[in-house]
């Protein structure tokens, strides 16, 4: 598939999508979204890819939706098109690990995007926000229940009624973002950080991150449960034998994803 919106590159066995709109400060309109999806999906079916990032530009990671693609339609439009879940969420369907790394705004969709990511890694000048409300809508990609679950309901409540953005350092403070570093070295971290989870055994990251995203799923004595099951059954892989037999002898593993 050739792309207009996005720019794709592999790292080694990490794979790189660029949000590349920069007239709009990348905002998504349904030709963007569609590419995104299908990079995600590209890169999920590639064996030789372990980890994925989502990244925009200097400016930009996303600000949002594109308010001309959106403001002609009705509700029979939104409704039968599914609009947002037929082509925003892929993201959050991916097995392997997704970093976000965030330079400059990340407002309404662009900030939902980057939660869809297993963790965000932030550049100083990072921005983030659900400014729908100023416009007449509200949060509709996950923003008013992802973002209360980073960062609890108060400050939620508090940025999708009043629109307010959050920079990079109150963002780390709350949780919503794992670490802060100066944006020019954004992209040079953030593939540091993937080529690390990389270079660890795919299917022990796949399970480790299905186990984390399970704790906003389910009780606590369920999500130990599940945890516990998904422990015992990576003694079922080659890798697990590898690793321990590697730390015994005091050498690095050489996992084979198995």
């Amino acid at each position: 598939m050739a792309y207009e919106c996005i720019l794709t590159e592999e790292d080694g066995n990490i794979g790189i999508i660029t949000l590349n709109r920069p007239d709009a400060l990348n905002a998504f309109n349904n030709q963007l979204m569609d590419e995104v999806t299908a990079a995600v999906k590209k890169y999920e079916a590639n064996d030789d890819i372990s980890c994925m990032i989502v990244t925009g530009s200097e400016k930009a990671f996303a600000a949002g939706a594109d308010i001309k693609e959106m403001a002609s339609k009705g509700y029979m439009d939104v409704y039968k098109e599914e609009f947002i879940t037929a082509n925003w969420e892929e993201v959050t369907r991916a097995r392997k690990p997704v970093i976000a790394a965030v330079n400059g705004y990340a407002l309404g969709g662009g900030c939902e995007l980057a939660l869809m990511c297993d963790f965000i890694i932030a550049g100083d000048s990072a921005k983030f926000g659900q400014p729908e409300i100023s416009i007449g809508a509200m949060p509709g990609a996950g923003g008013t229940q992802r973002l209360a679950r980073f960062i609890g309901k108060s400050k939620a409540m508090e940025m999708c009624l009043t629109g307010r953005m959050m920079d990079a350092e109150e963002a780390e403070r709350c949780g919503l973002v794992s670490r802060i570093v100066p944006k020019g070295e954004l992209r040079e971290e953030a593939i540091r950080v993937a080529k690390q989870i990389a270079g660890f055994s795919r299917p022990i990251a796949m399970l480790t991150k299905e186990s984390v995203n399970r704790a906003y799923e389910t009780t606590l004595s369920e999500g130990i449960r599940f945890e516990r099951r998904v422990f015992h059954s990576v003694f079922a892989l080659e890798d697990q034998k590898e690793g321990m037999a590697a730390f015994v002898e005091k050498r690095k593993p050489a996992f084979k994803n198995k």
